[in-house]
């Protein structure tokens, strides 16, 4: 191993054995996500001190069951551990293995271990030993595997310390190989390949041969070897089942030796409760249950900090406006800034909660149960179990609820999966869910449940069957030819840790918050520019105007009056008045006005921009007015008569928002996964057209 000030520490695992938790007890709040060069997969790094002179930067990769890819992340796996020339190249690697699965994990671990990196064996859930009857003999299983093992408990932060010495001062993680495959499969045929590749391990040249698409950063004559060896793709094939068998055969007889299970023991809760929660009828039943409780959870627990929010930004807006010199400044941080930003904030409550519960769900371990439970019904319409997890996660974003796609391993149903994930309602549609509700849907209840928690879980549902049901549609009409499989760890159930909870929560609302407070603050300007300028013919000739229509009418009118209906008649002259004229008689029928339709528009940049929009245009509208937005929304009044958000109006735009495309994000994600503008488009315009028509018959028939 290095001795240099910063090491490179890979943890590698199969799904669900704990790796994430020990990311973050290692690293902390020191960690960053970005994206691998090249590709929209998650990348996880932070930082972990292990000396005064030795800091670790620790690599999340993505999990996977083995180095043989199957799926376009745990081609990132591979490509991170053989490719010596990435930024990434481990100096050492962490396998994280589960106390009760070791088995299958440690096939895995074996192919990393030939790979001749120093390899460090994590055994998590150590404190699940006593309780299951495992006891293992660490001294003889070091011994046998090459490695040093450490048992760790992530989720109680058991055995980190010892893990960290290990990192910086391995006992026997030595570059040594474990297995000597070679020499019982074809030795021949591998001492070729041994005189090939003189530079590299020989297991790495063997999956250069079997498993490497990008071979950059290979010579030209290496490259020409593997295209040698890869002309006979049949013995390729015979000697990589081999291999598979060989290795299972030697895991066997070292587990034999080291890892003992005493049944009498353990015992069979988890079974019990699995036979409930993945039941073919009670199970559906649970998570109806279970989702209900979430929703009511939403509105019910999120009242009282939305009302602090709610005051203390209209104390904000009244600080600003007594104490800032008047000017074009003062009016973009009163009208624009304040307003657009406080539309948006004040919805945090409703999203972490929301965060909050589903975060529980996922550290529990049930939400494996449930991605077992519908994978029988995601088959029927053409998706996999797995598509479960992306159409769960994009409540948070239908962004990175897409690259979650990439661990399905079908081409067709991953792209099925990718196309139809937006229609699940994320976090950026609930501000406007949440407003549109509490103006159209009384305070009530039925059977103890809040009307407007029923009426948000009915949301959540209504974009869930429609995804299935496109879904279904695209699985018929799709002429693509795929293979897939299903495969799904259950992990044990266990109670959650405060910690990651914490971590899970911090990380998507500081993303909310940040990406949406980026948007929303340069749109609140551009906004706020549109609609305080205009043609000069009408827009700067307004008091003028305004005063001689105030005179012909012969109706008294007080200062504060007369202000409001200049603001007014500027606003609809001024340039994003013209704009949203202009688009009025399309979106008319849908029961909109003018301000709608602008919101409508710019919230393409982010959903939750739509308050914060109409936010920016009713403050500009009306300056003095010091209503929150929500009571400026049920005051609109149609210029007909009558409230301007009555309940077919806000039923239409439920219903858009259900439909519609979520953002330009999201489409730009969607042609980034697919390697093609075709599907982005699709999307844009089949969900575009959907929204439209769906709104319209609701309002319609509703008027």
């Amino acid at each position: 191993m290095r001795r240099d000030k910063v090491i490179n520490v890979a943890l590698v695992g199969n799904p669900n054995t704990g790796k994430t938790s020990l990311f973050n007890q290692l690293t902390g709040l020191n960690q960053k996500v970005g994206n691998y060069p090249g590709v929209t997969v998650d990348k996880k790094q932070g930082k972990c001190k292990l000396s005064e002179s030795v800091t670790a930067n620790i690599i999340d990769l993505p999990g996977t069951y083995s180095i043989n890819p199957n799926t376009i992340d745990e081609s990132i796996v591979l490509e991170t551990l053989i490719n010596t020339k990435s930024a990434d190249y481990p100096d050492v690697i962490i396998v994280v293995a589960d106390v009760v699965n070791i088995k299958r994990n440690l096939l895995l671990f074996s192919q990393i271990k030939d790979l001749e990196i120093p390899t460090i064996l994590a055994v998590n859930m150590a404190d699940e030993m006593t309780k299951k009857g495992i006891s293992i003999d660490i001294d003889l299983l070091q011994k046998e595997l090459k490695s040093d093992v450490v048992l760790i408990s992530a989720r109680k932060n058991k055995g980190i310390k010892d893990l960290k010495g290990s990192i910086l001062n391995p006992k026997i993680a030595k570059h040594t190989a474990l297995s000597d495959f070679s020499k019982r499969m074809d030795i021949d045929f591998f001492n070729g390949i041994e005189a090939d590749f003189k530079k590299h391990s020989l297991y790495k040249a063997w999956l250069y041969i079997t498993q490497l698409n990008d071979m950059s950063f290979l010579t030209e004559e290496e490259q020409l070897h593997i295209e040698k060896y890869r002309k006979d793709e049949k013995k390729l094939a015979k000697l990589q089942h081999k291999e598979t068998v060989l290795r299972y055969q030697q895991i066997n007889a070292i587990l034999k030796k080291t890892y003992v299970v005493d049944a009498t023991k353990a015992t069979t809760l988890r079974a019990k409760l699995d036979r409930v929660l993945t039941h073919k009828v009670f199970g559906y039943v649970i998570f109806a249950s279970i989702l209900m409780l979430i929703f009511q959870a939403v509105f019910d627990l999120a009242s009282v900090p939305m009302d602090f929010i709610d005051k203390t930004f209209a104390s904000l807006g009244e600080y600003a406006k007594a104490n800032l010199p008047e000017g074009k400044l003062f009016d973009l941080i009163t009208d624009g800034i304040i307003p657009g930003i406080g539309g948006i904030i004040i919805f945090i409550p409703q999203i972490v909660i929301l965060f909050l519960l589903v975060a529980i769900l996922e550290e529990t371990g049930y939400m494996s149960r449930v991605v077992f439970l519908m994978d029988k019904i995601m088959r029927r319409f053409g998706m996999s179990g797995k598509s479960v997890v992306p159409l769960i996660s994009g409540t948070a974003c239908a962004i990175p609820a897409i690259m979650a796609a990439r661990n399905i391993s079908g081409f067709k149903a991953r792209l099925i999966t990718i196309l139809v994930t937006p229609f699940t309602t994320c976090s950026a549609r609930i501000p406007v869910y949440a407003i549109i509700i509490a103006l159209i849907i009384p305070e009530e209840r039925f059977l103890g449940f809040s009307l407007q928690g029923l009426t948000l879980m009915l949301l959540y549902l209504l974009g869930f069957l429609s995804a299935i049901t496109s879904a279904y549609l695209l699985h018929k009409l799709l002429k693509v030819k795929s293979k897939s499989y299903f495969i799904i760890e259950m992990p044990n159930y266990k109670l959650p840790s405060l910690k990651n909870i914490g971590y899970t929560i911090l990380e998507k609302t500081k993303a909310f918050v940040f990406e949406a407070g980026k948007i929303i603050l340069a749109i609140s300007i551009i906004l706020w520019f549109l609609a305080t300028n205009g043609p000069k013919q009408t827009f700067q000739k307004a008091n003028e105007i305004v005063e001689k229509e105030i005179k012909r009418n012969k109706k008294p009118h007080t200062e504060t009056e007369r202000n409001t209906e200049i603001a007014k008649y500027k606003l609809e002259h001024s340039y994003l008045g013209i704009m949203g004229k202009t688009i009025e008689p399309m979106i008319k029928p849908l029961g909109y006005d003018w301000k709608i339709g602008i919101a409508l528009i710019s919230s393409f940049a982010a959903r939750e921009v739509f308050v914060g929009t109409l936010a920016t245009i009713y403050n500009v509208e009306n300056p003095d007015d010091e209503a929150s937005i929500k009571d400026r929304m049920r005051a609109e009044i149609r210029p007909t008569g009558g409230k301007r958000f009555d309940f077919p109006t806000g039923m239409s735009l439920l219903i858009f928002y259900a439909f519609a495309m979520q953002c330009m994000g999201t489409l730009a994600v969607v042609k980034r996964e697919t390697n093609s503008w075709k599907w982005p488009i699709y999307q844009l315009i089949s969900m575009t057209l959907l929204a439209y028509i769906a709104a319209f018959i609701t309002y319609q028939v509703l008027s």
